[in-house]
């Protein structure tokens, strides 16, 4: 399938933007680096649950399930095994995690669907903490040689994958079924499309993205325990993010990470206390006044212009 002229455009684009954010290591302070570190990991954890979620409308809390999942798989196997391999086996067995909750689940829908995914981390949660009190263990540790540098361009390298996956996927049947199953799921299913494997399959995905991702950070925090693997702040935080810049485009959800991760460390930085509350701010603000996110805004702004051009 050939590529048309403003497709080509876009590939250039996001190609010198790939340079320029790869380059930080080079030329960012520490702060920017750090503060990159986790533009990255929203960046993907946010465009991969848009993938899933953004065709469907099905809003899945479990990012904090697959993303702790990650980070322990590191953590019980970056001494013995190359932590490339682990990386692969998180991705492997979100997937997997992600095909069981899929075809056990996605036949539910509103809110019953939400209230599993959010307590799928809990769950998992508090089976790992039972599991280390019956050995005596409370945490474990991730020493490593990798540098905040390394981290970055793991994320950005993974980040450049889920684009490009996303991508193809829209370029698809897959993406195309799923959109009809988006807008009519009763519809699709008398299309001939079986919306129960379209789902899952998407979901797979989303599951193994957001479980390498805690592979790969899992250095960064040295020391993991299930509260900090398994927060459910984490599958909020994704939520807003890919809802604020919108969910139906494939760059809409970097739009909303960007913003929101500077406001956020700023009021966590000045007032630790109240991250909660800006954070249910923002979800009334994007439910109320911007339904399709920052992506809509700009889109709607460019057909005003293209009015007025033609008036």
């Amino acid at each position: 399938m050939s590529l048309t002229g403003k497709e080509i455009q876009g590939v250039i684009l996001a190609a010198i933007a790939l340079l320029v954010v790869g380059a930080l290591p080079y030329y960012g302070s520490d702060y920017l680096l750090s503060l990159g570190i986790t533009i990255a990991m929203f960046t993907v954890l946010a465009t991969s649950w848009a993938l899933f979620s953004g065709p469907t409308h099905y809003i899945s809390l479990a990012t904090a399930a697959f993303f702790g999942l990650g980070t322990y798989t590191t953590g019980l196997g970056f001494e013995s095994l190359p932590f490339w391999s682990l990386v692969l086996m998180a991705g492997a067995l979100g997937a997997v995690l992600a095909a069981l909750v899929g075809l056990a689940t996605l036949r539910l829908s509103g809110v019953y669907f939400v209230i599993f995914t959010l307590g799928l981390a809990e769950l998992i949660r508090q089976l790992i903490t039972w599991g280390q009190n019956m050995t005596g263990q409370k945490g474990l540790y991730v020493l490593t040689d990798f540098t905040e540098g390394n981290l970055y361009m793991m994320l950005v390298a993974l980040a450049s994958a889920v684009f490009l996956v996303g991508w193809l996927i829209g370029r698809s049947r897959l993406g195309f079924a799923l959109r009809i199953i988006g807008d009519d799921e009763t519809v699709a299913a008398h299309s001939g499309i079986n919306t129960a494997q379209a789902k899952v399959l998407l979901f797979m995905v989303s599951g193994a993205v957001a479980a390498m991702t805690g592979a790969i950070l899992a250095p960064r925090y040295v020391y993991i325990e299930p509260a900090l693997a398994f927060t459910p702040l984490l599958s909020f935080q994704v939520v807003i993010m890919a809802l604020l810049g919108g969910v139906h485009r494939l760059w809409g959800p970097i739009v909303g990470v960007i913003p929101f991760t500077l406001i956020l460390e700023t009021i966590s930085a000045n007032f630790p206390n109240q991250v909660t509350l800006f954070i249910g701010i923002v979800f009334l603000i994007i439910v109320y006044f911007i339904p399709r996110g920052f992506a809509g805004l700009i889109e709607q702004a460019r057909s005003w212009s293209q009015s007025e051009s033609m008036a």
